[in-house]
């Protein structure tokens, strides 16, 4: 069997998403195993190891089975599976809007242009801002959002320059700004927004409001 025919996931469940433009809209989760960056505030080192490998077609018909009009494939890092990019595919396909979490240091050129990528650029707060993939900002289109994760002031100040010195509007308007849950005030990010004038979606991980941050599953 092709290493695209399979995947190692960690779970599959339907909720509502917590983040993005999409914010409060029923969806069904798709969480791959395995992640090769490990950011200071990562919520989800459960993914890291274990999982278990499922057909690909398994994987896309338990996802339907939901029959919710929105899926994301999250992780982890999705994109180091191999069939990721087939799944995304079929899930679009099957006429489905299609979510890509992913962390910008996996090459996102050859995800189906018809998925919206959600894709991180790593602040220095998170340990791992050497690791972005300049390069994916070629292929980020109007549909797609980028995400910055804040910590501090100082990861804010590299979200602010970031905007502005690689003109980010101009790829897409959906930026995102985010406070790692407890430990940048929200209030103090709108208030630094709203100085700068900066173009972003301040947004709160409304699924950590509704259950509690450590929960999985939901």
């Amino acid at each position: 069997m092709a290493k695209e025919d399979t995947l190692v996931l960690h779970e599959i469940y339907a909720s509502i998403q917590g983040e993005s433009t999409f914010a409060g809209l029923p969806c069904t989760f798709i969480r791959t195993t395995g992640c090769n960056l490990r950011c200071a505030w990562c919520d989800t080192p459960q993914a890291f190891h274990g999982g278990t490998r499922r057909r690909r077609e398994d994987v896309l018909a338990a996802a339907l089975a939901h029959e919710t009009p929105l899926v994301e494939v999250t992780g982890g890092e999705p994109l180091l599976q191999p069939g990721v990019i087939p799944l995304l595919r079929e899930l679009c396909d099957a006429r489905r809007t299609v979510l890509l979490e992913t962390s910008g240091e996996a090459d996102v050129s050859p995800v189906d242009p018809r998925v919206h990528k959600i894709m991180d650029l790593k602040a220095p707060g998170s340990g791992e801002s050497h690791r972005n993939r300049w390069s994916n900002l070629d292929h980020i289109h109007a549909g797609d959002e980028i995400k910055f994760v804040l910590a501090s002031r100082v990861d804010y100040e590299f979200m602010r320059d970031t905007i502005r010195s690689r003109a980010l509007t101009q790829r897409t308007p959906h930026l995102l700004a985010s406070t790692v849950f407890g430990a940048l005030l929200p209030r103090d990010l709108v208030r630094w927004v709203l100085e700068d004038r900066l173009p972003v979606r301040v947004q709160l991980q409304m699924h950590k409001y509704v259950w509690p941050a450590d929960a999985q599953g939901v």
